[in-house]
Order: structure tokens, then C-alpha cells, then sequence
């Protein structure tokens, strides 16, 4: 890991570790996961939010919110393919939570997958 990814690392960690409880826990099991199902993702800071991408200098392929309801999004840098059946050409793109369990869990690990290319 180059200096500028631990720099951008810590920016993310201390980010997560500067929300209340109890979302901070959940953000944080968020962070893990995406990094378990993306381990080549680079976790930064991105508008404010913790983001992932492919590279410190390229942009952010998925991003994390915490305003009224915490959020995983997709950026439009993501793989993105229509949803197909009764979602027709629509494209998933956000993710709201409030907890996690194993499904939600394996959903998002889905989710990282997909938008880095390696599908679902």
C-alpha cells in the first residue's frame, strides 16, 4: 500500500470512527465488507463521504452516506446494467439500510462485485 492509500485509509477510518453509535458500528461493518468483496478498492474521502475506487487518483466507484438513512451508492463510474424483469432498463444504483444481517451483508458483497466488473 503506497503512502497516499494509508493517508486516504486513516481519512476513511477516522470518518467512520467520527459517527455516533449506533451507525457508526454499522458503517463500519459496511467498510469491511466492501473491502472484503473489493480488495483492490482504495478506500478515500470523496465529496465528504467515504468512497471506494479502483485507484487513489481515479474516480470513486461506490460511496457511503450517513445523513437521515445510511446509504451505499453506486457513482456512475460503476459497472452499471439494467435491473431487467419488472425493473425493465432500469439501473439499481443506491441502497438504503439501517442495520445489517448475513443477506444484507452478501448483498453488498454482490454489489461491490458487480460495480468493479465482476459481475454478481
Amino acid at each position: 500500500m503506497t503512502a497516499k492509500d494509508e493517508k486516504n485509509l486513516q481519512q476513511v477510518v477516522d470518518k467512520l470512527a467520527s459517527m455516533d453509535e449506533p451507525r457508526r458500528s454499522v458503517m463500519q461493518r459496511v467498510h469491511d465488507v466492501i473491502v472484503a468483496a473489493g480488495p483492490e478498492l482504495k478506500p478515500r474521502i470523496w465529496y465528504g463521504m467515504p468512497a471506494y475506487a479502483m485507484s487513489a487518483g481515479a474516480p470513486a466507484l461506490l460511496s457511503l452516506r450517513n445523513d437521515e438513512r445510511m446509504n451505499l451508492g453506486l457513482t456512475e463510474k460503476a459497472a452499471f446494467r439494467p435491473a431487467g424483469g419488472s425493473e425493465g432498463l432500469l439501473m439499481p444504483a443506491a441502497w438504503y439500510f439501517e442495520s445489517l444481517d448475513d443477506a444484507t451483508e452478501q448483498r453488498i458483497s454482490e454489489i461491490v462485485r458487480a460495480a468493479i466488473g465482476g459481475g454478481s
